[in-house]
C-alpha cells in the first residue's frame, strides 16, 4: 500500500476530516493527502493532526481544482495508484480494497465506485434517478457503460491519472473524467461500494438543482462541439 495515496479535497470539512483519515489510517493507508480548498475553518489543522499531508488553496476552487492538485502531488511522490475520496464521510475505507483488486490483474486502468450494483443502495429516490439518467447520457455521448454517473470513489493507475487531464475546477469534473476515460480508450471497471448518506453528508453534498445543471452544461457543450 506504500504506493497508493488516497486524495482528498476538503472544503470547510473540520467536523468530519479528522475521523475520515483516522479510518484510512486503520485501514492500513499511510498516504493520505488532503486538499483544503480555501476553507475558512479548522479543516487543515485538523488534516495534518490527523496524520494527513495537507497541501492548500489560497482561495476556494471546487472540488476539480482539488482532485487535480492532489493528483499531480501524488505523480510526483511516485504514486503507483490514487484513489479519491471524499471528506465528508460518506466512504468507506474497506471499499477501497475491493477497488485495488479490480486493477490488480492489470485488465483495468480505472476502477470507479457505483452505489447501484449492490442490492442494499439507500440513495436517495430523485438522486438516483439524476445519477442514473447522467449515466445514460454518458452511454450515448461517450459509449461508456456505467450505472453510477457521479460517484466520488474511485481508483486509478498511475497511467490513468497522468492521461486524464481534470480542468473543470467544479462538480462538472466528474463528467470530464468519464469524458477522458473514453478519449484516451482506459480499459474500466465498475465496482460496488458503500456509501454513507447522514444529515451532515446530505447537507454538505451536491444538490439536485446543481446536478442538473451539470447535465445540461454536459448536453449543451457535446452539442456545440
Amino acid at each position: 500500500m506504500k504506493k497508493t495515496y488516497i486524495v482528498i479535497p476538503a472544503y470547510n470539512e473540520e467536523k468530519k476530516i479528522g475521523d475520515v483519515i483516522r479510518g484510512l489510517k486503520s485501514a492500513g493507508y499511510c498516504n493520505i493527502v488532503v486538499v483544503d480548498d480555501g476553507s475558512i475553518d479548522k479543516t487543515a489543522r485538523v488534516a495534518k493532526k490527523a496524520g494527513a499531508t495537507v497541501l492548500r488553496h489560497v482561495i476556494n476552487r471546487g472540488q476539480g481544482a482539488g482532485l487535480k492538485t492532489g493528483i499531480e502531488f501524488a505523480l510526483q511522490q511516485g504514486a503507483e495508484y490514487i484513489v479519491t475520496f471524499d471528506a465528508d464521510g460518506q466512504h468507506s475505507p474497506s471499499s477501497i480494497k475491493q477497488l485495488m483488486a479490480a486493477l490488480s490483474n492489470g485488465k483495468a486502468e480505472v476502477a470507479l465506485g457505483s452505489r447501484f450494483l449492490a442490492k442494499d443502495s439507500n440513495t436517495p429516490f430523485i438522486r438516483a434517478i439524476f445519477l442514473r439518467g447522467g449515466a445514460l447520457i454518458f452511454r450515448l455521448f461517450y459509449g461508456v457503460r456505467l450505472t453510477d454517473s457521479h460517484n466520488g470513489l474511485r481508483a486509478l493507475t498511475r497511467k490513468a491519472a497522468t492521461a486524464i487531464d481534470i480542468s473543470c475546477d467544479d462538480m462538472a469534473h466528474a463528467s470530464e473524467i468519464v469524458e477522458e476515460i473514453a478519449r484516451d480508450r482506459l480499459p474500466y471497471v465498475e465496482v460496488p461500494v458503500t456509501i454513507t448518506y447522514s444529515d451532515y453528508s446530505r447537507a454538505k453534498g451536491q444538490s439536485t438543482l446543481n446536478s442538473f445543471r451539470i447535465l445540461w452544461k454536459m448536453l449543451v457543450n457535446k452539442l456545440l462541439r
